[in-house]
């Protein structure tokens, strides 16, 4: 049913973000790094300064905004790749890769209703430790070279700010516009994202299955959805550093700025070479694999049909 479609989307999303939460915010933070001005070397360097800087709940900044967000995100997902598998399939018969890929493409376009609003907060979020990080550091670099009395005096204190406050703030100057900058790119990450995902795991899971009326063993959905996961990740990794960079409102000192996303795909080629645009790309991986592994076996092995089936059962 579909209440209990969206109730597995909900949890497997709850549990997979709870779960790899500090490796997405070190991979936003290396990706919105630039030459010259890199404060983190790799995942373990960008986590193991986050910890000394910002203590260990520092790598949860923006956890709130997404486990709240995450619920229904991942339920559209799941739920509408269902939908349109099923009303693509003919007379219940196997449906052929195309199909199997306009369905995923359908699931991807309706899941940016919540996913671009939700990674909007979220980077800034995420990203504000890195810019207020990088500022301490060329203030004290500037007071070494400056006069003693420069020197002797008090960094400035980062002020942090809460997803409530940016979202009032973006409301107020540029209207429900505001909380869906980078849009197209999400599009253009997402769709791509479900096309190749959703038919490589349904492929993958087949093969696991003795019986197609039978489910197949909970490990062979948890494996065929990170295999499926890190694989999608990974192809669609260069889209996802243009939207991280498009919805960055902040920047570091002399950081570039984009009007668009032919502007910051020109200049990331231009500035930082072909390679920038598969930074963090490991660490999308190591998100995306357990988060989608883990929503899978959630979403497959029906934790909500158990919930709904007891409710009467406890009524009675």
């Amino acid at each position: 049913s579909l209440p209990a479609k969206l109730i597995n989307g909900g949890i497997a999303g709850l549990i997979g973000v709870t779960c790899v939460f500090p490796i997405d915010l070190a991979k936003t933070r290396l990706q919105n790094q630039q030459n010259g001005q890199r404060m983190y070397a790799s995942l373990s360097d960008c986590l193991i300064k986050t910890i000394r800087s910002e203590g260990y709940f520092g790598m949860y900044r923006g956890a709130a905004v997404n486990l709240t967000l995450v619920t229904p995100e991942k339920a559209i997902k799941l739920a509408a790749n269902d939908f349109f598998r099923h009303h693509l399939s003919k007379d219940g018969k196997k449906l052929t890769l195309l199909r199997e890929m306009l369905a995923g493409c359908g699931a991807g376009t309706c899941q940016v209703i919540v996913t671009t609003p939700m990674e909007m907060l979220k980077i800034q979020l995420q990203d504000a430790g890195r810019i207020a990080a990088q500022k301490k550091l060329m203030a004290a670099q500037a007071q070494l070279s400056s006069s003693p009395a420069a020197a002797a005096a008090e960094p400035a204190v980062e002020t942090r700010t809460t997803a409530t406050q940016i979202t009032k703030e973006l409301l107020r100057s540029k209207g429900i516009a505001g909380l869906y900058k980078g849009l197209g790119a999400t599009l253009l990450r997402d769709v791509p994202f479900s096309i190749v995902y959703f038919p490589l795991f349904a492929n993958l899971n087949k093969l696991g299955q003795k019986d197609p009326s039978v489910k197949a063993p909970f490990y062979v959905s948890f494996l065929s959805g990170c295999v499926a996961g890190s694989t999608a990740a990974v192809a669609v990794n260069p889209c996802d550093v243009i939207k991280t960079r498009l919805q960055s409102l902040q920047r570091g000192v002399n950081e570039d700025t984009y009007s668009g996303i032919l502007d910051c795909t020109k200049k990331i080629w231009q500035r930082e070479g072909p390679t920038a645009f598969f930074k963090g790309a490991y660490c999308r991986a190591l998100v995306i694999a357990p988060l989608f592994g883990i929503a899978q076996v959630v979403y497959f092995i029906g934790i909500a049909e158990f919930l709904l089936d007891m409710l009467p059962k406890h009524r009675a």
